[in-house]
C-alpha cells in the first residue's frame, strides 16, 4: 500500500467515566452531552468526515449505549416527525447514520489511551489511521487532520498535534522534544507524559488530534503500563521513534477544551457567539445581568 493513501478511518475513544461531570455523566456518557445543538461526540465525526474519513471507530465502554443509538436510524422518532410533517427534523437525524460507516470495540477495563486505542486494531486495515480525543474541539478551516496529514504526505510517518503551552502548564499534557524543520513543523525526538514544568523538555503540547502508523499497534502490544497500570500512548509513540519518523504540526485554528466543566462552559459560549440568532441571546442575557 501507498504511504500516502488517503486517511479513511478516524478512531474515537471514549470509554470514559466522565467523572468530571458528575452527577450529569452518571447515566449519561460525556460525549453525549449537548454542545449547542449536537453531543460533543457529533463535533469530532462531523470533523473526521470533512476531513475526507468514512470509517469511525468508536472505543466504548459499559453504559454507552446511547452513542450507538444516537448514530443509527430512530425509526419510531422519524415515523413520528413525519406523522407530524416535520419533513425539516425528519432530514436532520436521518442524516446521521449516513455520516459514515459507524464501528464499535468495547475496552472492557480502563486501562489508559494507549490501552484503547489497541482496542481499534481490527478495524484499521489502512497504512494509517486518525486518532480523535472528543474532548478537544476543533475550529479551523481546513480540518486540524487535514492539516496534519499535508504535513504527513511532504513528510511521512506519523503526525501529531502540537500546541503551545504556558511553561507551567506542561504537567497538564503529553510535551514533545523536537527540533523545527520548517515554521510550525517539527522532527520528534522524544515524548514525555505530564512532566514537573521544571524537566519538560519543551512547552509543545499533543492535543488531542494524531495521524498514526499502524505500526503503532505492534509498539503498544511491547509497552509496560506505567502509573495507575494504565499503557501510555506517548509511550508507544517513543518505541516507535526507534523506527520509523514522527512529526509534530502546530495547528492552525482554535481549541476548545470540552473535558473540563469550566472548558465546557466557554465552548458553549463560543459556539453560540458564532450563530447570529444565538448570539443575540448571549448578548442580551449578558446585558441583562448587568455584565456588560
Amino acid at each position: 500500500m501507498s504511504d500516502f493513501e488517503t486517511i479513511k478511518q478516524a478512531v474515537f475513544p471514549v470509554a470514559g467515566l466522565g467523572t468530571r461531570f458528575l452527577p450529569a455523566t452518571k447515566d449519561i456518557p460525556k460525549e453525549m452531552l449537548p454542545l449547542i445543538d449536537r453531543p460533543l461526540i457529533h463535533h469530532g465525526v462531523d470533523e473526521a468526515v470533512a476531513s475526507g474519513c468514512t470509517e469511525i471507530v468508536f472505543i466504548t465502554g459499559t453504559g454507552k449505549e446511547s452513542i450507538r443509538k444516537y448514530f443509527k436510524h430512530s425509526i419510531e422518532l422519524e415515523k413520528h416527525l413525519l406523522n407530524q410533517n416535520k419533513k425539516d427534523l425528519v432530514s436532520l437525524i436521518s442524516k446521521i447514520p449516513d455520516l459514515a460507516a459507524f464501528h464499535y470495540a468495547l475496552q472492557e477495563e480502563p486501562l489508559g489511551l494507549g490501552h484503547a486505542v489497541l482496542c481499534a486494531e481490527k478495524f484499521c486495515s489502512k497504512s494509517h489511521f486518525a486518532l480523535l480525543l472528543p474532548d478537544d474541539v476543533m475550529i479551523s478551516t481546513p480540518t486540524v487532520l487535514t492539516q496534519l496529514d499535508t504535513v504527513r504526505k511532504k513528510y511521512g510517518g506519523s503526525i501529531l498535534c502540537l500546541e503551545k503551552v504556558a511553561n507551567n502548564e506542561t504537567s497538564r499534557y503529553g510535551i514533545v522534544d523536537a527540533e523545527e524543520v520548517e515554521p510550525g513543523i517539527y522532527k520528534i525526538n522524544g515524548l514525555v507524559e505530564k512532566p514537573d514544568p521544571k524537566l519538560a523538555p519543551s512547552n509543545l503540547a499533543i492535543m488531542g488530534r494524531y495521524i498514526l502508523s499502524r505500526s503503532i499497534f505492534s509498539h503498544l502490544k511491547r509497552i509496560k503500563p506505567g502509573r495507575g497500570g494504565e499503557f501510555q500512548l506517548t509511550d508507544a509513540i517513543a518505541s516507535m521513534l526507534k523506527s520509523e519518523p514522527v512529526y509534530g504540526c502546530i495547528f492552525k485554528g482554535k481549541r476548545l477544551d470540552c473535558g473540563v466543566r469550566e472548558g465546557w462552559i466557554k465552548a458553549t459560549i463560543v459556539k453560540a457567539l458564532q450563530d447570529k440568532k444565538l448570539r443575540k441571546i448571549v448578548l442580551e442575557t449578558l446585558k441583562e445581568e448587568r455584565i456588560i
